[in-house]
């Protein structure tokens, strides 16, 4: 006599910049992980945009039936790791000191959780270097002893389909990165 048993998945903790990209990513993350998002992005500028942002997460989650989590918004942590990158071009340096700050607290939030994996939507931007983001999350990933899943999301068209799905579900999208210098 067999026994039908429910084969539990492996937990992941989805850094997510925002409720649009987070549409195609839980799309291809779902059938191997339980995935649960971490909205932390305290480089949104102004604060009416983070707030506007953070609903619409939460309004994915809800739709695709995924938990989300909401850290306080704290910009002055964010601003005080790219100090004196202020007027680096976009894509650079300072873009770089956002990733690992927003994979580090991704990661501690992962252990904090006992959960073993993280990822991140960043990578289905087609104006972000996956290369840039996944030598950022191995380098967390090492340190704080959890695991990184390298994915570039915006392959076989993930863009494309995070506008669809937004479209479908009635997420706003934004019109720049976040940061106040991105707005430029």
């Amino acid at each position: 006599m067999s026994e039908n048993k429910k084969i539990d998945k492996p937990e992941i903790l989805l850094h997510i910049c925002c409720g649009p990209d987070s549409t195609a990513v839980y799309e291809r993350l779902e059938p191997q992980y339980e995935v649960i998002g971490y909205f932390h992005n305290p480089n949104i500028y102004p604060e009416k945009e983070y707030h506007k942002r953070a609903e619409n997460a939460l309004k994915a989650g809800r739709e695709l039936g995924f938990k989300v989590i909401i850290p306080e918004y704290n910009p002055e942590e964010w601003l005080k790791a790219v100090r004196g990158l202020e007027k680096e071009p976009e894509g650079g340096k300072r873009c770089e000191k956002c990733f690992r700050h927003n994979l580090e607290a991704t990661a501690q939030k992962a252990l904090e959780l006992g959960i073993s994996f993280f990822t991140t939507t960043l990578t289905i931007s087609p104006h972000k270097s996956s290369d840039t983001i996944f030598k950022v999350g191995r380098g967390v990933a090492e340190e704080y002893g959890v695991m990184f899943l390298e994915a570039d999301f915006k392959k076989k068209d993930g863009f494309k389909r995070s506008v669809e799905l937004s479209r479908v579900l009635g997420l706003y999208r934004q019109k720049y990165c976040g940061c106040e210098y991105s707005m430029k």
